[in-house]
């Protein structure tokens, strides 16, 4: 006689429970988002807020890849894939006269589809087999769009100037100030969905399958269903990062759109960052793209090579000093503060033994 089958199923209340970062709370939101938003204020010339522009927009990308590789887990090489989905489809669509902001949103669904199909074999592979494969399949789409007429080939394509206004997505460029307000827009409404996805159930699920993904399973979690539920967020995020650069510099080739050295700027942002921390990603890209804003203008054209040597030294120097990246080091550093500042603060609010009593009576 066999013994009976014993089905198991996730408790939400357990998996609460579970040793993860906490996500920001609306306070920490609203001050990071006030800060950058005072920046194209405070830095007032046009090299500062190309830095800035160029940072929030890798900064979705980063944070779409932190979503699937740092929550998740699942660590892509590959998220270049879908930040050229994001360029090319709105490039295709704007050359043929739709609104730039119709042809952004539907790149993201397309893109969450793509993330969903490449998920779907390669979820099967695990550790390092997950991350060749990722990066085979987006060599395969780059040298597929390097071939193909309709998409440009090797040449790319240049996207029409029209009159500067917020429905056609362009401004002057002798004030970037709208493109860099538009590309903070994006990236909240990117942290919005992150952390919406995140403070669910399928954020606490993700968060267990990363942890043990053979614990979750057999708590009676569908890891191939939430892995792909991830991939496909994460896809559609990278994507609009991937859109509005593209009206940005209103031109799209294989390299600047599906070139491996974009996902692995991506994933180095969120390393450097700190991977799995919600703000670490746009934290990374600031300071990545600060270095190579630095070094292309002090070594000219042979700065390439010489941020990516900045680049490694960093993340060598970050890993040895901080595994949690410059996150965890500034929030080490903060916290003797801030316990410091609530000493004081509760020092001077403690009312006296005689207020004591009277606010208990």
């Amino acid at each position: 006689m066999s013994a009976p089958t014993v089905q198991c199923q996730p408790s939400p209340a357990r998996l609460r429970a579970l040793p993860v970062r906490r996500l920001p709370s609306w306070t920490t939101a609203v001050v990071i988002v006030a800060a950058l938003a005072a920046y194209p204020l405070v830095f007032a010339d046009s090299a500062a807020h190309n830095i800035g522009i160029l940072a929030l927009t890798f900064g979705i990308a980063a944070t779409g890849w932190n979503l699937l590789g740092g929550y998740a887990g699942q660590v892509s090489f590959g998220h270049a894939l879908y930040f050229g989905t994001g360029a090319y489809t709105t490039a295709l669509l704007v050359r043929d006269g739709w609104s730039p902001w119709l042809a952004i949103a539907l790149s993201l669904p397309l893109a969450a589809l793509f993330a969903a199909a490449v998920g779907w074999p390669c979820f099967r592979l695990r550790h390092h087999y997950y991350s060749i494969a990722t990066i085979a399949v987006a060599e395969i789409v780059f040298i597929l769009v390097t071939n193909l007429p309709g998409l440009g080939q090797a040449n790319g394509w240049e996207l029409p100037v029209v009159e500067p206004s917020l429905a056609n997505l362009q401004f002057s460029l002798l004030d970037k100030r709208p493109y860099y307000y538009v590309a903070l827009a994006f990236f909240c409404l990117a942290a919005l969905a992150v952390w919406l996805f995140l403070r669910g159930r399928a954020g606490n699920y993700v968060r267990a399958i990363r942890d043990d993904q053979a614990a979750a399973a057999a708590v009676g979690i569908d890891v191939h269903r939430y892995k792909l539920a991830a991939a496909a967020l994460s896809g559609a995020i990278t994507a609009l990062a991937g859109g509005f650069y593209v009206m940005y510099v209103l031109f799209v080739d294989p390299p600047s759109g599906l070139g491996l050295d974009l996902s692995v700027s991506f994933t180095l942002m969120a390393v450097l960052g700190g991977v799995g921390r919600f703000w670490g990603p746009l934290l990374g890209a600031w300071v990545l793209v600060f270095v190579q804003d630095v070094t292309r203008q002090e070594f000219s054209g042979s700065g390439r090579s010489v941020d990516l040597l900045l680049y490694g030294a960093l993340i060598v120097l970050v890993s040895i000093t901080e595994p949690g990246g410059l996150l965890a080091i500034l929030q080490r550093l903060w916290g003797p503060i801030a316990r410091r500042l609530g000493r004081t603060s509760r020092a001077e609010t403690d009312p006296g033994p005689a207020e004591s009593a009277e606010v208990k009576a």
